[in-house]
């Protein structure tokens, strides 16, 4: 019995094997040939596609430095590493030293300053990213921002997201964080910036040089914020705001009309730090 069981399987194995090799001569292989090869029963317009796939394939080349694959149409300096896993799109400009990290895609014409490091699956497109910036794991840098038109039988319809985001030299974006392209202008982050974990950056946003936005801060489209300024955490900023430059506001305030003089602000809305302490007080002596 056991002879026979092993007899059977073993003919079941080189039936599989022959199955295996006839499906491989049927489906060919992505070497630039034509695809002869398929039966004859597929349509024309699959045929195309499959063709199409196999040149667009065709176009991606492993990378020395790493494993991972770029598109013959980049341009990547001979010391970049992109390690295994990662991608690199046409037309896309990597300099000297970048790193990528495993998991992570460079889009279509993405530029990439020297000694910037991308970590794991960090996502860019339609943006271009200064010298000796550091890109933590799981960014999401240029998508579209969140604008809709909304007409009078409450249809919608998406804006325009065309523009791109300009991220600085110097810059640290943290894990999971989302910058948006610009619809009417483009996104900016300046030199130096630091942008910790969760935070959320709306299309159309100019943030200035030497800032620092702590964790979970969110700002909504257009708003301008200038030099040297400081958002704890949680902090909210309403659209089309600007906020002056040096400027430090406490965690979970919400900006909601410009601020146009230095200083530190709190509160919902965010005023100025004295006023805010001297409402909280007050509040704390009327519940008594």
């Amino acid at each position: 019995m056991a002879a026979a069981a092993r007899g059977a399987l073993s003919a079941t194995y080189m039936q599989s094997k022959r199955s295996l090799a006839q499906l491989l001569v049927a489906v060919p292989c992505f070497s630039g040939r034509h695809l002869s090869h398929c039966a004859s029963s597929s349509s024309n317009s699959s045929t195309s596609n499959l063709e199409g796939t196999a040149r667009g394939l065709q176009e991606f080349v492993k990378w020395h430095n790493g494993g991972g694959l770029f598109h013959m149409t980049a341009s990547v300096d001979p010391s970049v590493c992109i390690e295994v896993g990662a991608i690199v799109h046409q037309d896309a400009v990597l300099e000297a030293d970048v790193h990528i990290g495993s998991g992570s895609v460079v889009g279509p014409s993405v530029s990439i300053g020297q000694t910037t490091k991308m970590g794991y699956n960090a996502v860019l497109s339609n943006c271009s990213v200064g010298l000796s910036c550091v890109i933590h794991n799981g960014a999401c840098i240029g998508q579209d921002g969140f604008g809709f038109f909304v007409g009078n039988d409450g249809k919608m319809a998406k804006k325009p997201q065309i523009l791109h985001v300009r991220i600085g030299d110097h810059v640290e974006i943290g894990a999971n964080t989302c910058i948006d392209r610009g619809s009417w202008r483009d996104t900016l982050i300046g030199d130096y910036t630091k942008i910790d974990n969760l935070v959320q950056i709306g299309h159309n946003v100019v943030i200035g040089k030497y800032c620092i936005l702590c964790g979970q801060v969110g700002i909504a489209g257009s708003v301008t914020i200038g030099d040297y300024c400081t958002l704890g955490g949680r902090v909210a900023v309403k659209d089309h705001v600007n906020i002056s430059s040096k400027v430090r506001l406490a965690a979970k305030s919400c900006v909601t009309k410009d601020i146009v003089e230095p200083g530190d602000y709190g509160g919902f809305p965010a005023v100025s730090i004295h006023q805010w302490r001297r409402q909280s007080a007050s509040l704390r002596r009327f519940v008594r």
